[in-house]
């Protein structure tokens, strides 16, 4: 089995490439590659999508990559292979996005992502450091996972999902802050799970073991 991490240079992969690997070793789950081949990313039998900095930004390097995201695509849409969308790599799922100017968004899950505005003026903006995961719906990602689990969080904007269904978990920020999206074959985090300890691990295993 082939993991591809895509790389299509939005932040430093490096943590993310050693809990991946990590986590494929102890369970036995197969390779996996931090790859900007089109090739490599088709014929993966899973996709992780990571991503930092700006929404518009993050987009356009991963459409400056030619046949970058038709591979993701093709292996995630046409052929239903698991896909784990991070932090920007989550928010790009969405309709669209609002960071700076209207970025149109993979449109996979309904939604918008838009300024966090807490409800308590003493919170800062960008939302960073730990929070208490509240699970919203059972998902197999969540095995071994539970409200009140802590996960690891850096961002200024937020995905307000339209049908509450496909919002598994949320963190309270003076307001509910979206923390795990998903249907079907695809999950995305806002938190970074390569960076939220044992909790994070957990959910790189069950996702390395997902079957959808």
């Amino acid at each position: 089995m082939i993991t591809a991490i895509v790389d299509y240079e939005s932040g430093n992969l490096h943590s993310a490439e050693k809990a991946f690997q990590r986590m494929a070793r102890e369970a036995g789950a197969g390779e996996v590659h931090v790859t900007s081949d089109p090739d490599l990313i088709r014929v993966a039998d899973r996709v992780v999508l990571p991503g930092d900095g700006a929404f518009p930004a993050c987009r356009k390097a991963l459409f400056d990559h030619r046949g970058v995201f038709e591979a993701i695509e093709e292996a995630v849409i046409a052929m239903g292979k698991p896909f784990m969308g991070i932090c920007i790599g989550m928010q790009m799922m969405a309709t669209r996005g609002l960071e700076h100017e209207e970025t149109p968004g993979f449109d996979w899950i309904g939604g918008t992502v838009e300024k966090i505005m807490p409800s308590d003026a003493a919170l800062k903006v960008p939302h960073m450091g730990w929070n208490d995961l509240v699970i919203d719906h059972p998902h197999p990602v969540f095995e071994g996972i539970e409200t009140g689990n802590h996960a690891y969080f850096v961002h200024s904007y937020h995905f307000s999902v339209h049908d509450p269904r496909q919002r598994l978990a949320h963190v309270d920020y003076g307001g509910e802050i979206t923390a795990v999206v998903g249907r079907d074959n695809m999950i995305g985090t806002q938190f970074h799970p390569e960076k939220s300890q044992k909790t994070g691990l957990r959910m790189i295993a069950n996702f390395l073991a997902w079957r959808p």
